[in-house]
């Protein structure tokens, strides 16, 4: 049986240090789960972009240094607002165009997330500083806090692999943090499923059934690829990204 192939944009236009390490985490995973990765340069024509990706069944849009332009949802730049990087944007644009339209599962991460949600029409918080949680505790931190999953959700089925405990009605994950910004008001047909418990901050998102795209629509604010080892969480939420892109068929595009 053949491997379903992901798409996985680059992270950056600019920081190529920055590339390499963290989009071989994110293929690894990937990989381990039985997918084979397929890397989306920045700096192609639409149209070469479109014809990579034609042939992937799943995309999984990672983590940047960047901040979504804030212009996209009405805001203008905070100081605290990292540069947009408009390659990036670009081509995660066309990606979740293409998912939605052929209803191809969508797994984002991080920066990821914060796009899903601005292209779906919400907004960003463009700063968390100050919160009572240090939710840019970055990548040597394995567990930063927790998530409080809603149990009815797709991630509250995912995390009984880590066999979490309950609390007021939701599910306590362990999850790590690397991020100043979060999701504001939440985009059309997305769902909030899980939130930092002692602020409140957004840190999940899902598809909704009346919504647009395919049925696995799943948008995490921290990194599973990073946790893949030490958390049957973070490879549950893999496995079933790459099990729904295997029996993915495609759909015409919608007019």
């Amino acid at each position: 049986m053949q491997k379903p192939r992901i798409a996985i944009p680059v992270p950056t236009s600019t920081d190529l240090e920055y590339n390499r390490r963290s989009w071989q985490q994110y293929a690894a995973a990937i990989e381990r789960s039985g997918a084979e990765p397929v890397e989306v340069p920045l700096n192609q024509p639409p149209a070469a972009t479109a014809r990579l990706i034609a042939n992937c069944q799943g995309i999984l849009l990672p983590g940047s240094g960047a901040d979504v332009n804030p212009q996209k949802y009405g805001q203008e730049p905070e100081p605290e607002c990292a540069p947009a990087d408009a390659a990036r944007e670009n081509v995660d644009e066309l990606l979740l165009q293409d998912a939605h339209n052929m209803g191809k599962p969508i797994l984002t991460i991080c920066f990821g997330t914060q796009m899903l949600n601005v292209w779906r029409g919400g907004t960003l918080v463009q700063d968390l500083t100050p919160m009572p949680v240090n939710h840019k505790a970055g990548r040597s931190v394995v567990a930063a806090h927790t998530a409080a999953v809603a149990p009815d959700s797709l991630l509250g089925e995912l995390a009984q692999a880590e066999q979490p405990t309950m609390r007021d009605g939701f599910l306590r994950l362990p999850i790590n943090s690397s991020h100043h910004q979060a999701i504001g008001i939440p985009g059309d047909g997305l769902r909030v499923t899980a939130r930092s418990p002692e602020d409140g901050v957004v840190e999940a998102v899902e598809g909704t059934p009346e919504g647009v795209g395919g049925s696995f629509v799943v948008g995490v604010q921290w990194h599973p690829e990073r946790t893949y080892d030490e958390s049957a969480a973070s490879r549950a939420l893999f496995n079933r990204f790459v099990a729904e892109a295997a029996a993915w068929a495609p759909r015409p595009a919608s007019k």
